[in-house]
């Protein structure tokens, strides 16, 4: 079985020793890096290729945020998780525009973190529950754009694709979708792919942004 390799960056010892205690207890997860600074995430990622950054978005000489560009620049298939103690959509928005796959609140860590990790290294993104409904209700509460004038890409989706994309966008594992429209979690799978091709678009994460930019959802 291949271990999700991790960086793991948190300037406070006690926290850091903790969440590295919680991510050895489980067999597909490997600690190959830890920092105390975010110039030295930065360092460490250079040098480990990690497939997962968690980052505290509160660190000393470079913030999580920042550290997450430098680290995303340097190393491109570095996927970054933020954590962080703010439950507030600023903050999550300015971490996608960072470059970041998931926002973990550290008070819910011991419950999301391994979760969130696996997800973001599948390449999908990770929404905490509050932001996840948010986004939902925004969606529902208005209209999805018109297939003819759309953003680029979006005329090519069926109407099943266009439904998943925001569910999807809205923070829906593939199983909550499945169960939402009543089809198989492997079906949502392939609408995924699918979805993410005629878009042109690599990741889960990048669809957001994409659904974002277009105003398909609201930030």
């Amino acid at each position: 079985m291949k271990r999700i390799r991790v960086l793991l960056a948190e300037d406070h010892n006690v926290v850091r020793e903790g969440l590295r205690l919680l991510l050895g207890a489980q067999p597909d997860i490997e600690v190959v890096g830890e920092a105390t600074t975010g110039r030295e995430a930065v360092a460490v990622a250079r040098n480990t290729s990690p497939d997962v950054a968690v980052l505290d978005i509160s660190m000393p000489e470079l913030d999580g945020l920042q550290a997450a560009v430098q680290i995303r620049r340097e190393c491109p298939d570095t996927r970054i998780l933020i954590l962080s103690m703010h439950e507030s959509d600023t903050y999550f928005f300015r971490a996608l525009e960072a470059g970041a796959a998931g926002y973990v609140l550290k008070k819910a860590a011991s419950d999301d973190l391994i979760s969130a990790l696996r997800a973001v290294n599948r390449g999908e993104a990770f929404f905490y529950p509050s932001l996840a409904r948010k986004l939902l209700d925004t969606y529902l509460s208005q209209s999805a754009p018109d297939i003819h004038t759309g953003p680029p890409g979006y005329q090519e989706l069926s109407e099943r694709e266009r439904e998943i994309m925001h569910l999807i966008v809205s923070g829906l594992s593939n199983q909550e979708i499945a169960e939402r429209l009543i089809i198989s979690a492997s079906t949502v799978q392939t609408h995924r792919t699918n979805i993410l091709h005629k878009l042109d678009i690599k990741t889960t994460i990048d669809l957001v942004r994409y659904a974002i930019r277009h105003g398909i959802i609201e930030a």
